[in-house]
Parts: structure tokens; sequence; C-alpha cells
């Protein structure tokens, strides 16, 4: 029997070789050093990705380079997004790359990635946990670095919108090692010494690495533990920090950051125009009123009979007159007589007299105090004269002076029977003075 043979030619062979990669091999992530590279007219970028123990080719077609943020060289490490394929023509396994970042840049994206994703689970960019920005602060603390040009832009604006408002710089590092540690204890001690009611926590642009301290975990957890509300403004407009989901309220530059907490000077004065103007309408209309009011009463008196009406009023004023007086003289005598009387009870109610009196009460309770002390005092001693005496009369040490002893085993029980003992057992017996220890050689049975 003959057995029919699968043939595959070359270009087959590679075809189905290339479909079986790409199908095996989603998008992944290589990492590696540029060499060989390539740039020729057409735009493409053709290069070798190699470590210390293998190399692979790639290629980047041109329209893919032009999201490139940064010029391939030969010797720099790089990160790939790429897929696994083979150039069917030559039939060399390569990677086509979609997507290429340094290697420091990547690593530290997918650390931020990573920082990001855990705190979100965690609450900490929750809207629930953001405080309110005083609408207008009674004090603003700024976090940045004394000589640079965020805390410029932030004087700047705060001079031209609402000078008024005092300002507390926290100088701190803002990139470097030092810089975190540094951000961690500018907020702490801006909320010991509650002086500030808002924070900045700003810095002008830079690269990934530049702005890292604010992708810190402790300055993020700084941020979220500060009781005082915080305003973050890191970098340009496009530049994302983990402080700024963390931060009560984030502002794309530190110029926006400084405008979010200082209110307008401009629009506060025309709105206090608008008031003042409608104070003086309101003011305005109440004296037409009154002006009106006062014109009809004057006429009404016109029309009436004023010269009669003020005799009225004079007659009404003398009875009133008398009236009074009558009501003032009773008055003033009832009120003499009044404090006569008040006068006498003072008197028999003065505290002189209630000071002697308790004073003789409180010398005959001493005496009395005094003298049953003195026979309670008495009464104890005898007491416990014949209470002694008693004791006396029982004591055991009182048999022991006549002559009487106390025996007891090694354990102190005392010995009142001879089942308690046994020969050879060491026994000790107390005298009137002193004590005798023996050993019982014979025991006799009554």
């Amino acid at each position: 029997m003959t057995q029919e043979r699968s043939v595959f030619s070359v270009s087959e062979l590679n075809n189905a070789v290339a479909r079986l990669l790409e199908q095996e091999f989603a998008w992944i992530w290589v990492e590696g050093e540029i060499s060989n590279l390539a740039m020729p007219a057409s735009g493409h970028i053709y290069l070798t990705l190699k470590d210390a123990g293998a190399q692979v080719r790639c290629a980047m077609f041109r329209g893919r380079n032009r999201e490139l943020k940064f010029k391939p060289e030969n010797g720099s490490q790089v990160v790939v997004r790429c897929k696994v394929s083979l150039y069917e023509v030559r039939g060399d396994y390569q990677l086509i790359i979609d997507r290429m970042e340094q290697a420091g840049a990547g690593a530290l994206q997918r650390q931020f990635e990573e920082l990001k994703h855990k705190l979100a689970a965690e609450g900490l960019f929750s809207d629930a946990s953001k405080q309110t920005i005083p609408e207008i602060p009674a004090c603003i603390g700024v976090i940045t670095s004394r000589t640079g040009a965020a805390i410029k832009d932030v004087l700047s604006v705060i001079a031209r919108r609402f000078p008024a408002v005092p300002v507390k710089l926290y100088p701190v590092p803002v990139q470097g090692e030092e810089s975190a540690p540094a951000i961690c204890h500018a907020l702490q001690l801006a909320e010991q010494h509650g002086a500030c009611d808002v924070l900045l926590l700003v810095r002008g642009g830079g690269s990934l690495e530049d702005l890292w301290s604010f992708n810190e975990e402790s300055v993020a957890r700084a941020i979220f533990n500060c009781a005082i509300p915080v305003v973050s403004g890191v970098g340009h407009e496009v530049d994302i920090t983990i402080a700024d989901f963390v931060a009560d309220h984030r502002a794309a530059t530190p110029t926006a950051a400084a405008e979010t907490v200082t209110p307008d000077q401009h629009s506060w004065m025309q709105t206090l125009d608008w008031y003042h103007s409608r104070l003086q309408q309101l003011a305005g209309e109440k004296i037409s009123r009154l002006d009106e009011r006062l014109s009809w009463l004057r006429t009404r008196l016109t029309q009436q009979h004023p010269l009669s009406n003020l005799q009225r009023l004079k007659q009404r004023v003398a009875d009133f007159d008398k009236r009074m007086r009558i009501t003032m003289d009773y008055n003033i005598h009832s009120t003499s007589d009044r404090v006569q009387h008040l006068q006498t009870q003072l008197l028999s109610h003065s505290p002189a007299i209630a000071i002697h009196n308790y004073r003789n009460n409180i010398e005959h309770l001493q005496q009395q105090a005094h003298f049953h002390i003195k026979s309670v005092v008495e009464q104890r001693k005898s007491q416990l004269r014949m209470l002694a005496s008693t004791l006396n009369a029982v004591s055991p040490l009182q048999t022991l002076g006549r002559g009487y002893s106390i025996t007891s085993n090694v354990d102190g029980q005392t010995i009142t029977n001879t089942d308690s003992v046994s020969p050879h057992e060491l026994i000790n017996t107390r005298l009137h003075l002193g004590q005798l220890i023996s050993r019982v050689e014979k025991i006799i049975k009554d």
C-alpha cells in the first residue's frame, strides 16, 4: 500500500506558520535593547531587540511611528507592544510593533497603573471622601519648591485675584528621593499649625520621572488623611498624577489651582456695587413713601383746629401733672415708711448678732464634744485593760510558763495523740523559753 504524502510549498509552509504564530500570541509586551536600527525614507522602522541571551527582528510601520514620544537609538532600552509574526519572503520570525516606550518610563507607567487601581479599590479616590474648598479662605498654604516657577505663578494669581488673603509657604523639594517624605511632612506640619484652611500642592511640568514624587503611595495617603482640603496643581494640563486623584480638587496647572481657591475680587466688587445700588434704591423708595405720608398728615393737621387741640392737650397735661405729683408724694411717703421698716428688720437680723450667737453655739458644742471624746477614750482604755487581762489568762504562753510544753511535727501540726507520730520521726517541742528538736525512739500507748 502506498501512503499519500501532504507536501507544502515553501510559501504555503511560511504562510501556515505565520497564521499559527499570530493566532497563538495575542498582543504582548517585550522589553529589550535596540540594535541594527534602520529608519529608511519610507517611514518604517526596522530594528533588532536583544538581551544577554537572544535577539529578534522587529518592524514598526509608518502609521504607528507618528505616536512615538522619543527618538529611538541603538543601545536604548525599550518596551514594545507587539504581535508575533513571520516574514514569509525570507522565513524570518519577527515582531510587528504597535507601540514603543522607553523602558524606564514604561516601568513607571505600569507601576503608576498598579498603584492607581490599588488606591481606587481602597476608596481613596471616592467623591464621598472629598472635602469642600472654602469659598473665601482665611489662609492659603502652598506646598512647593521655594525657588520654582510654581510659587511665583501662585503668588501672582493670588495678588491679582484676592490679595487680602494671607499665604503661608511650606517649602519642599518637588523631585528626587527626598521629595515624597518632605511633602508628607509638610502636610502633617500644616495640619498641626492649623493656620490654613486650604492647601495647594503644586509644581511645574516635567517628565514622568520628574513628577514621580506625586505618584508615591505615601504622598497619596498623606493627602487622603489630611484634615485640611488639598488642591493639586501638578505639571501641565496633560500631566496626571496619583496626587490629583486623591486630592479634594484637581487643577490642571499651579495657576489654575491658585484660581480655584481665590475668589475674583473684581466679581465681588461688582456684587457689592450691585447691593449698594439696590440699597440706595430701596432707601429712596422708603423715603418717598414716608414723604407722602408726612404730606398727608400735614393736610389733616391743617384741616383740624390746632389751637383747640392744643388747649385740650394743655389741660390734659395739667391734670396729668397734678395726678403725677399726688402719686409721687404718696409713693415717697410709702417708700420712706417701707425703708424704715426694713432698717428695723435689718438691725434685728444683723450679721454681727448672728455671728455672736453662732460663736456661742460653737463653743458650747466644742465643750460637749471634748467631754464626750474624753469619756469614750477612758471607756475604751478600761475595756482594753480587761481584754488584755482575759487574753493573758488564756494565753498558751502563760501555760508554758508553768512548765508545760507544746509538741508539733515538722509540718507545724500539734501532736495530741501517739497515733500522729512514728518511730524515728523528728518532733519540735516548744518550751516557755526556747525549743527542743528530738527524734522519737519508742512509742508507748496508754
